[in-house]
């Protein structure tokens, strides 16, 4: 039971990481779709990925930037769309607001649950955006309420709300004043009156009389809401160069990012100095010598050889993660080594196989599959996940290792195939080359769903009865209702 109990808690923690990616990924849409030129600023914002065993302690940045604006977001996925902020009254590196400039914005974002998975999430309509300086502002007049704290085991956090009303469908505004908002459904017309008091807090509306509003829009709070922001592209190369000598981390940490958008002569003189200075932080390093080396400076990427062998092993996962955003042959070879170093931690390379799969290099297919043969679950189950990502492009090339691999092998590559769904049944007929071939490819068709295979199936009943067979009991068992029955 003690295991059932972990493995409910990682699924909690894998569903509020996914809130937060499917939040941050709408607001980057968002901001592209306002004119701005976004990137991640805060590294795994937008991806589900959890590490346990290493924890990496990044630089605390907001999740995007605006590299020609310099705006900078932080996003906030909510469940319930209120305006609310984590808040630690006895560590400062935990405050709501720390690392938060006046002029960075919080946005907000609906999510609500849209399958059985912990990451089955999507991110509603609108954005909303509130500015940093507003909710200080409002914090410091008692705009703003603070929960009691939850509990010596969460850190004694508290939950700093600023009240806010929020439309439960698309409406129409009939009433917008000092004491009260009244709207009309839009669905069927039906009128919603809401006082702007809250929590003893005056409200002041966000809408204006005869304006429409969105289903989760704010149309009262007590600091300013917007739908939106303009880039008014005040930003350049020297603005960023300028911040590289800069006395906060996270501004350099943030120039070192967006100089990858803005690249110059002196951009790239000003970084070869960054990565050169040993007195500096080392992920400021890291992420200047990853600008270089996407701007086409491929020497750099011996600065990555020598970070492979830190002896602190957040800074080698560190590592890892940022050579798989580096779209170069090179980058690829890194990895490869990586995976297949068995003095390397196993995190460490399982941090490489994942790194991998985001570049789908085809030639790292190879290495992905040989390490199937391992004892070691974490490397050999990432190199799983990575090898599904190749599905899409390279289905045809992956069943070509099938009659050629060792048993643990097929595993991994039959699982790989069955979950990127990417193949034919034709496909596969060629990759039976013997009894436990035959098998796997039982299961690689028999776990798809029947209805895209069905009319494909009759090729596979020509070339093997007993294959056949095998996947229509397979079908037949896996959509009944017992299929999900658990026994507790």
């Amino acid at each position: 039971m003690n295991g059932r109990r972990s493995f409910k808690t990682d699924e909690s923690f894998l569903e509020k990481i996914s809130i937060g990616a499917v939040g941050t990924l709408k607001v980057f849409n968002d901001l592209v779709k306002q004119g701005h030129n976004p990137i991640e600023l805060e590294r795994g914002s937008m991806s589900f990925k959890i590490w346990k065993g290493i924890k990496i302690k990044r630089v605390r940045v907001p999740d995007i930037l605006c590299v020609n604006c310099g705006k900078r977001v932080e996003s906030r996925g909510k469940t319930k769309l209120e305006i609310t902020m984590s808040h630690s009254v006895s560590t400062p590196e935990r405050g709501w607001d720390f690392g938060l400039n006046d002029d960075d914005y919080i946005a907000l974002v609906k999510c609500t649950k849209a399958g059985k998975s912990p990451t089955d999430w999507i991110a509603e309509d609108p954005v909303q955006y509130v500015q940093v300086s507003s909710m200080r502002d409002a914090y410091q007049k008692n705009l703003a309420v603070s929960e009691k704290p939850k509990g010596a085991t969460e850190g004694f956090e508290l939950r700093v709300t600023w009240p806010s009303c929020t439309a439960s469908d698309g409406c129409s505004i009939t009433i917008a004043d000092s004491e009260k908002i009244q709207y009309r459904k839009l669905d069927n017309n039906r009128a919603v009156t809401l006082r702007l008091t809250k929590r003893g807090i005056k409200l002041e509306p966000q809408v204006k009389l005869g304006e429409k509003a969105q289903k989760n829009q704010i149309i009262a709070s007590s600091v300013p809401i917007l739908l939106g922001f303009d880039c008014r592209k005040t930003t350049s190369s020297s603005s960023f160069i300028d911040l590289l000598t800069s006395p906060s981390l996270s501004d350099r940490y943030m120039a070192s990012k967006a100089l990858t958008r803005l690249p110059s002569e002196s951009a790239t003189e000003a970084l070869v100095q960054t990565v050169k200075n040993e007195k500096e932080h080392i992920y400021v390093r890291l992420e200047a010598a990853s600008t270089l080396v996407k701007t086409g400076h491929l020497g750099y990427l011996s600065f990555f050889k020598g970070l492979l062998s830190d002896p602190y092993l957040e800074n080698r996962l560190e590592c890892v993660i940022v050579l798989g955003e580096i779209n170069a042959p090179e980058s690829c070879d890194l990895l490869v080594n990586v995976l297949l170093d068995q003095d390397q931690h196993p995190e460490i390379r399982a941090g490489a196989a994942w790194s991998l799969g985001e570049l789908k290099n085809k030639k790292a297919m190879d290495a992905l599959i040989k390490v199937f043969d391992e004892t070691q679950a974490d490397v050999r189950e990432e190199a799983a996940r990575a090898l599904m990502r190749f599905g899409n492009d390279y289905s045809k090339e992956i069943i070509g290792f099938i009659n050629t691999s060792s048993e643990d092998q097929r595993a991994g590559i039959a699982w790989a195939l069955s979950k990127s769904g990417k193949f034919t049944v034709r496909d596969l007929l060629g990759a039976m080359a013997d009894d436990d071939a035959r098998r796997w490819v039982s299961w690689i068709v028999g776990t798809q769903d029947e209805a895209k295979y069905i009319n494909q199936i009759e090729e596979l009943k020509k070339k093997d009865g007993e294959v056949y067979f095998t996947v229509t009991v397979l079908w037949k068992i896996l959509s009944s209702w017992i299929a999900d029955l658990e026994i507790y």
